[in-house]
């Protein structure tokens, strides 16, 4: 098809489907994704047939220029193709197009923000649990081989986790009010009391430690356990989440019942809106460009969205009931829903934990 002809929106000469480009380009099983292309749909305007590798996806829309299609549970990284015969002969067969479906990794978990990866890239998530629920273990410590493990018992509600960069574990609970620390065995002693309805946790780069109170507070720890008062926002009816990017500003989503944004928070504690317009925006992480990713809803579409420094949104995974993430080695990133985590290779530098 020559140029001129594709950008008067011409279908192929030849009838046959074409994709040019698969929107986003990363997802989770079971969610969906825009086909875009042309001549996608049969000429009987029946539906097309799509296939993820050897499995078959559900249509939910399709028309000449896009098919909108669920990634079928059991779909792997690779390539996508459209077919419009409901045959598969080879003349109405689409070209291929690479997708790169996340992995599971466990699942029958309760996080409630984001997951959290320590130096030697063992994966640490929470079985939350609902407020003042007793569960029988708190965290769970996955390796690098997909071993689950019960890490942490005995604590009610475990909510956020963050490491410092000696690579000690902190862990909120938005039941007992209080941030604890938690050694390699699973010993657990109090850091912080006091700390309203406890949520997400940060170090900035001088290892000041930061707590959400979703009430409306966020609290500064300084290393001698002074506390302070950081900065107010508005009620939270989840949590507050909170990641800190490269020039030592924080961010923080604070998700209510309409559509929120993403603050920005100065070294000062001055407040800003970073960007709105998001639903349910929960857990966030930043690479080394300070671009946020955070786990939201974006025109509709729930997902990771990615929003570079000059206030540009856009979804880069799609995914149901995601509530954080977290970068790991080898540039590759662990997204939590409420029920699962998943890993995803994707060719992003994650900013260490906390920042340098």
């Amino acid at each position: 098809m020559s140029l001129s002809d594709r950008l008067m929106g011409k279908k192929n000469v030849n009838g046959k489907p074409h994709i040019e480009a698969v929107v986003p380009n990363f997802a989770l099983p079971g969610s969906e994704v825009r086909i875009v292309g042309k001549s996608l749909r049969p000429h009987e305007l029946r539906r097309p047939s799509v296939r993820f590798g050897e499995v078959e996806g559900s249509v939910l829309i399709s028309a000449d220029e896009f098919v909108i299609a669920r990634v079928p549970d059991t779909a792997a990284s690779g390539p996508v193709v459209v077919s419009t015969n409901g045959v598969g002969g080879d003349g109405h067969v689409s070209n291929a197009h690479s997708i790169e479906v996340a992995v599971p990794v466990a699942d029958n978990l309760h996080p409630v923000t984001n997951p959290a990866v320590d130096r030697q890239g063992n994966l640490y998530v929470t079985f939350s649990g609902s407020r003042g629920q007793k569960v029988p273990v708190s965290i769970f410590k996955i390796d690098a081989d997909h071993n689950v493990k019960p890490f942490l018992s005995d604590l009610m509600n475990a909510t956020a986790i963050a490491f410092d960069r000696e690579g000690q574990m902190y862990v909120s609970s938005r039941h007992d009010e209080a941030v604890y620390k938690v050694a390699p065995d699973g010993t657990m002693s109090t850091y912080a009391e006091g700390m309203g309805i406890a949520t997400g946790i940060a170090f900035d780069r001088d290892e000041n430690l930061y707590v959400g109170d979703r009430s409306g507070t966020i609290f500064k720890i300084a290393r001698d356990r002074q506390i302070f008062v950081f900065a107010t926002l508005e009620p939270s009816v989840s949590a507050y989440h909170i990641a800190f990017g490269p020039h030592g500003d924080m961010f923080v989503t604070a998700p209510s019942t309409g559509f929120d944004c993403v603050y920005k928070v100065d070294p000062h504690g001055t407040v800003s809106v970073f960007y709105g317009g998001l639903g349910r925006p929960q857990g966030l992480a930043l690479d080394v460009e300070g671009n946020v990713y955070v786990a939201a809803s974006l025109a509709g579409q729930r997902g990771i969205v990615k929003i570079t420094p000059q206030g540009k949104a856009n979804l880069e995974v799609a995914g149901q009931g995601l509530v954080g993430l977290a970068f790991a080695p080898g540039k590759s990133a662990i997204l939590a829903t409420n029920s699962a985590v998943h890993h995803i290779s994707w060719n992003i530098q994650g900013l260490p934990l906390p920042p340098e």
